[in-house]
């Protein structure tokens, strides 16, 4: 038996759970056609592989043809999700751990435009801002479906193999009818009090209890303090406590303090780095002191220390880390093997969420096996080594390679220009709301350390330094220097600089600021949080109808809260053309993609976000050496199998480049090209 109180086995009624680690729910978009497919299945099977106690799926299941996906979610009103929801079951089970689902009606926080072209519903006339849609208000009709829906969906789960289910209660339909600042309603269901205002959602708890019967487990994630005048207070939150724990039908409370209506009402519920850590966990633990019942709760629980502490603590029953089983599905496992050191780090990107908040798929910035379970390993394995290795960069697409090949078993050496490995990543770094990114580097480093890769700093290496080790492959990983050309000229833009230059503090911040950026990522408005806090008045221009959209929701919430903050400026669609020198000033041509309307103004600096060139120098005087002559066998690439191109039968060694040195994009492409080509050396 560990003394660790992570390690010690909870008992959830007849459930036996073999830690207090827990994935709590979230989609990650991989269902096909709504059901948890192969992909889904292998996600969670890695995680429960890994030693999590319990997985908790969805996020949330659909339970009615008019709560369509809004993030690819499971369709849980279909009958033929069982068989998928028995197999993902299975799955989890067949590694010890425990696996449940949420459901939910998402009301108003879904579009009426997908699926099945049905209104939204909510119990009030307003949209949610993060999505948009007028609802149409609930009548007694829907209000009695969508209670049976419930039932009707927990059933297939239990018929599914489920252990489990836990019902959605906070920013979705239930919360919508909960809170004073969504229920318009009169009547039973209406605004007029709490006991109104609870009784749809403690109708459905009913309804799915009686239909799921009194052994299987029912638990409810609930908003139990909304942040927000007017709205769930604390006090209310304990007394709905209460009143679910009086009813005696639900197993476990899952606490989340805020609402998730808006970007950053969302982000203060699942913070992001440069945020606090756990902020929500001793008010979480202050529902399980009041209420004695089961309590689950995650946001931003990181690194194991935290997650030891809120159960040693007594706070919580069940810890969620479930981002950052994202970034390291064996973490339980590495816990349990004395390897705390080797967990990779979730460094708070929060590139999985944002990517799901646009239409996208759950990805890790830094792990891009997660997702790819199919393809691709979370653990690299050693094959038959005894291949010398020159990796010519120690970015993150070097540094992954590095690890990758030494992994592998071959003898790796790295040359890097810098005294210090991390490209791009340090220089992300500088910025303290984003210090946390260095976690990829840091990581990376160490594992190559304990892989015996020998690296050569303050060396800019040439064609000489490469062949003098008679390398059998050859991996370029120069990343790329700023592009201060403007759209589809061939020359670098006059008196420009880069979003680079200011973020790195090579240039200081002048009077009056424009950030051009025409590539929509962070570096721009990075250096315009430099510049407005150094006193520059500034301005970001686009020549998009959105800025920084590479960013994403959450992502750009700390920058809007610290650049309004400074009264920064804000200009969409508007394309920079050209810079003079009027003295001791910058006049900026500015023009628009819409007509040929162009106008003149004047700044101290002009500072241009245009992505990178690749450094490629190198690649390019190594190409007539190479057997491959650089080629890149893509279909092999995509299936994860061997390079054999020879296009030099006469050629050393094979050459290849990754990352940026191939073409702006960034540093999960730069990582994921690392491993795919990588793993199979």
């Amino acid at each position: 038996m560990s003394n660790d109180p992570l390690l010690e086995p909870y008992q959830l009624k007849h459930l036996t759970l073999r830690n207090r680690i827990m994935t709590t729910s979230h989609e990650p978009a991989y269902p096909e056609d709504g059901m948890p497919k192969d992909r889904y299945i292998a996600y969670h099977a890695e995680r429960a592989k890994g030693g999590v106690a319990l997985t908790m799926t969805a996020g949330s299941a659909s339970v009615s043809k008019d709560s369509p996906p809004s993030f690819n979610n499971i369709l849980a009103y279909r009958d033929d999700v069982v068989p998928w929801i028995t197999r993902l079951t299975d799955a989890c089970h067949e590694h010890g751990c425990a696996a449940m689902i949420q459901l939910t009606h998402l009301g108003r926080r879904t579009g009426w435009n997908k699926g099945d072209w049905l209104p939204s519903l909510s119990s009030g006339p307003h949209r949610e801002p993060a999505h948009r849609a007028f609802p149409k208000v609930m009548e007694d009709w829907d209000i009695t479906r969508v209670i049976a829906d419930f039932a009707d969906a927990a059933e297939r789960m239990k018929e599914g193999g489920m252990d489990g289910v836990e019902i959605e209660g906070y920013g979705h339909l239930i919360d919508q009818f909960w809170s004073p600042l969504t229920n318009t309603l009169d009547g039973p269901y209406g605004a007029g009090s709490l006991e109104n205002r609870m009784r749809f959602g403690m109708a459905i708890i009913d309804a799915v209890r009686k239909r799921v019967g009194p052994d299987f487990i029912v638990g409810l994630r609930y908003t139990a303090d909304e942040t927000k005048p007017g709205g769930i207070d604390p006090q209310t939150g304990l007394q709905m406590a209460e009143i679910f724990k009086a009813s005696g039908q639900l197993d476990f409370l899952n606490v989340i303090r805020g609402r998730v209506s808006t970007d950053p009402d969302m982000t203060d519920v699942i913070p992001i780095q440069g945020m606090t850590s756990a902020p929500h966990l001793d008010f979480a633990g202050s529902v399980r002191a009041a209420t004695g019942l089961p309590t689950f709760h995650a946001a931003r629980i990181p690194d194991v220390a935290t997650a030891r502490h809120a159960i040693s603590a007594g706070l919580l029953d069940m810890v969620g880390m479930t981002r950052a089983h994202i970034a390291d599905p064996h973490i339980v496992q590495k816990i349990t093997e004395g390897r705390e050191d080797d967990i990779r780090p979730c460094v708070g990107a929060n590139y999985c969420l944002d990517r799901i908040y646009q239409g996208g798929e759950a990805l890790c910035l830094h792990n891009p096996a997660t997702g790819r379970e199919l393809s691709l390993p979370q653990i690299v394995q050693r094959g038959s080594g005894g291949k010398a290795i020159v990796i010519v960069g120690a970015g993150p697409g070097g540094l992954e390679a590095a690890r990758v090949c030494a992994a592998r078993g071959h003898k790796v050496t790295v040359f890097e220009a810098a005294d210090q490995p991390g490209g791009q990543i340090r220089l992300t770094a500088q910025s303290p709301r984003r210090r946390e990114m260095i976690g990829i580097v840091d990581w990376r480093v160490a594992q190559c350390a304990a892989h015996g890769v020998t690296f050569h700093f303050n060396t800019y290496a040439e064609v000489s330094d490469v062949t003098a080790l008679n390398p059998d492959i050859v991996i370029i990983a120069t990343g790329g220097v700023p592009n201060l050309t403007l759209l589809e000229q061939p020359h670098e833009a006059a008196h420009v600089i880069s979003a680079w230059d200011i973020i790195a503090g090579d240039v200081k911040p002048a009077g009056s600021i424009l950030i051009y950026d025409e590539a929509g990522d962070h570096p721009a408005l990075q250096a315009a949080d430099v510049a407005a806090a150094a006193g520059a008045q500034v301005e970001v221009m686009t020549p998009d109808r959105s800025f920084a959209p590479e960013v994403m929701a959450m992502n750009l919430v700390p920058y809007m809260r610290s650049l309004q903050a400074h009264d920064a400026l804000f200009t969409v669609a508007r394309r920079l053309l050209s810079v003079r020198q009027d003295g001791n000033k910058l006049t900026a041509i500015i023009g628009t993609d819409y007509s040929d309307l162009q106008t003149e103004k004047s700044y101290d600096q002009v500072v241009v976000n245009y992505g990178t060139m690749p450094l490629d120098d190198l690649y390019f005087a190594l190409r007539d050496q190479a057997s491959n002559g650089g080629a890149v066998d893509q279909a092999a690439f995509i299936a994860g199998q061997p390079q054999t191109i020879v296009t030099n039968p006469d050629g050393c060694f094979q050459l290849f480049r990754i990352g940026d040195a191939v073409a702006s994009r960034n540093t999960h492409a730069a990582i994921y090209d690392a491993l795919r080509l990588c793993h199979v050396m």
